[in-house]
């Protein structure tokens, strides 16, 4: 035996000191490899769509009606099955509304927790008593134990049952225990969360999310990037500061930033009165707004075109202190001929401006800040720094995230793989030296990480910058597309300015022979693994299917934004990858919990199997069995070197 073999089978006794430990623990390793593997739930682009993502959240993509219809089949009623699911979802909420209608509650209790209890027992099925007593809520973890098992020694198993709900309603404790119950049949129906990219912006709950996400008891997180530019912002990254403030001015959601993370506004909102006090800034109209009064509006529109103008003079000064960046096309400002009040592009075309009030411009240097401005970024970035919430929030985006994932044989990402026109691999430069296919996540994840930990100030200010790179690059796996045309949307009428070119990488999505090197690349077998990514929305109204290349890719951004309803024909994919197989789920429009609650409605719309195995599929088929047969072959040897005297068991 090997020096350094020896060493670890000597650290691997300390935990197993004696040959029936090893034993015990190999046999409970082997019994879980035989379990029917956990349920994974893929979600994506969520865009701060609080509402829609807790209540796919609480259903699980259906899952959770699944289990209903295992349980009952037609021995309920499609009617209780729903108001049994809508229980599930929201217990509290429900409950209000039965006690309002139901006249005998003591029987409704009854009814109700052989319901629940019998969902539970299905449910918990899968995993081993060690896991789901890990799962129990504390204060009933004995009892929803003691109804959840089975005991061979009892005899009258319906009266020994009959005994514990019966004292449950007696004690006053049933609608605890039903809540109780409901959120142990949520939490075990998933087993493992992914959510793959783009929880910020857009929608006004992303700090809800997050919240949520750090309760979640198991997760990973694909960065996307939206959430690569609010990174960039919390560790003081200025354009990445001034993108995040127009994104949340431009969705009219700045209580994100006021209420939701403290940082204050005023600073900004004094600045845009005093310097563009007789501007109407008409062409930074805010969405979302009908909540707003005229006033508030007229300041909201100020505030977004300040910040819009201090993002395009910082982005230009990035720009051009990283030339490897290869982005000078979008250095606009000295484009712009104040005299003609037009902009000529990089194409060589002139067009006229839709605003030509630039105040704070010097056009002999068109890429400094003003002192008001550097005033405003200066106590912006001091107060984004500064946010414990939401540093606690970037903390889970690192400790749970990177910028891909492979997970039991499946490569998970936010947006792209870049491209060349012929499937190749792109090389993309970065700091001096160029790096293409997983080599490239790889580094820049680094760089990011070095943004918030590095000690080193010109290694944290580069890593802060690929904040950005990644945010708006073409070369960026996280946007991929030949360039963000935001100027351009505010400032030129002709909307074929406005036009962003995908990358390579969208076009390729039906070549088999592109999508097998892909995989390979990030080492995964082709003949079983997918591609799962969101970023770029599926127009399922114009018949754009999800589901790419004869099924190796799926692209999960159906729209969960509401912005993007009307453009996609839903609310929404979802993706559930069970024991059976993948199942895609379409989503309907999210209305309010209130509706589902009231009315019983659920947002699944259609599920669509995408894969399904002919058997199915074991702890022992997926990573984590992999990881258990390694360590069952280190018990082993383990034992082998008790029984031939190498170590001596401590009893």
């Amino acid at each position: 035996m090997k020096k350094e073999e020896l060493r670890y089978l000597q650290r691997l006794a300390e935990l197993y000191p004696t040959i029936g430990k090893a034993s015990t623990e190999i046999i409970n390793l082997q019994s879980i490899l035989n379990l029917p593997k956990g349920t994974e739930h893929f979600m994506s682009d969520i865009h701060g769509e609080y509402e829609a993502f807790a209540h796919v959240l609480r259903n699980g993509s259906g899952a959770v009606r699944k289990k209903i219809d295992d349980v009952f089949g037609h021995t309920l009623s499609n009617s209780d099955k729903r108001a049994l699911a809508t229980l599930i979802y929201y217990p509290k909420e429900k409950m209000r509304l039965v006690k309002k209608i139901e006249e005998d509650m003591e029987n409704w209790y009854k009814i109700t927790l052989y319901r629940l209890i019998e969902v539970c027992k299905t449910t918990a099925s899968k995993y081993t008593r060690s896991k789901v007593r890990k799962a129990l809520p504390a204060d009933y973890a004995y009892v929803i134990e003691e109804l959840i098992t089975e005991k061979a020694e009892v005899l009258d198993k319906e009266a020994y049952y009959d005994s514990i709900v019966n004292t449950i309603i007696e004690i006053g404790r049933a609608e605890n225990f039903i809540i109780a119950l409901a959120e142990l049949i949520q939490r075990l129906v998933v087993d493992h969360l992914h959510i793959l990219g783009d929880i910020f912006d857009r929608g006004p709950g992303p700090h809800f999310i997050m919240d949520r996400l750090m309760e979640y008891h198991s997760l990973d997180i694909q960065w996307g990037n939206h959430d690569a530019v609010w990174m960039g912002a919390a560790v003081g990254q200025q354009s990445c500061i001034a993108t995040v403030l127009r994104n949340s001015l431009r969705y009219g959601n700045q209580d994100i930033l006021e209420d939701g993370y403290g940082i204050n506004l005023l600073p900004l909102a004094t600045f845009a009165m005093e310097v563009y006090k007789d501007d109407p800034c008409s062409v930074f109209e805010m969405k979302g707004t009908s909540n707003y009064n005229a006033a508030e509006k007229d300041l909201g529109q100020k505030m977004h075109k300040a910040i819009a103008i201090i993002q395009f003079k910082l982005e230009g000064q990035l720009i051009r202190r990283h030339k490897e960046f290869h982005m000078e096309n979008r250095c606009l400002l000295h484009r712009i001929d104040p005299e003609k009040c037009t902009i000529t592009l990089p194409d060589g075309k002139e067009y006229p401006l839709l605003d030509t009030n630039f105040p704070t411009i010097d056009w002999k240097k068109p890429y400094e800040l003003s002192a008001g401005e550097k005033d405003v970024m200066e106590r912006l970035e001091s107060a984004f720094r500064n946010c414990e919430k939401l540093q606690k929030h970037m903390s889970l985006l690192l400790d749970k995230g990177g910028l891909y994932k492979t997970f039991n044989g499946n490569l998970l990402f936010h947006g792209c793989i870049p491209l060349n026109e012929d499937g190749s691999l792109k090389e993309v430069q970065i700091y001096g030296k160029t790096y293409k296919g997983k080599e490239l996540y790889d580094v820049l994840e680094a760089y990011v990480r070095r943004a918030f930990f590095a000690v080193d100030n010109e290694e944290q200010r580069k890593g802060r910058d690929i904040l950005w790179f990644i945010w708006a690059s073409p070369n960026s796996p996280l946007f991929g597309k030949d360039k963000m045309t935001t100027f351009e949307r505010y400032f030129i009428a002709d909307k074929a300015t406005h036009k962003e070119v995908k990358g390579a990488y969208y076009r390729l999505l039906e070549n088999e022979e592109v999508i097998d090197s892909l995989l390979r690349e990030f080492g995964l077998d082709p003949a079983k693994g997918h591609i799962i990514n969101g970023h770029v929305p599926v127009h399922q109204g114009e018949g754009e299917s999800p589901v790419k290349c004869g099924g190796k890719v799926i692209v999960i951004d159906g729209g969960f934004c509401k912005a993007y309803h009307k453009v996609t024909g839903i609310a929404g994919y979802t993706l559930v990858y069970n024991s059976y197989g993948l199942i895609l789920c379409a989503h309907e429009s999210f209305t309010s919990a209130e509706d589902a609650v009231s009315k019983e409605s659920d947002i699944v719309s259609n599920r669509v199997a995408v894969h399904y195995t002919t058997k199915r599929r074991l702890v022992g088929d997926t990573d984590t069995g992999i990881a258990l047969k390694e360590k069952i072959g280190e018990l082993m040897q383990l034992l082998d070197a008790y029984r031939r005297g190498i170590i001596k068991e401590k009893k």
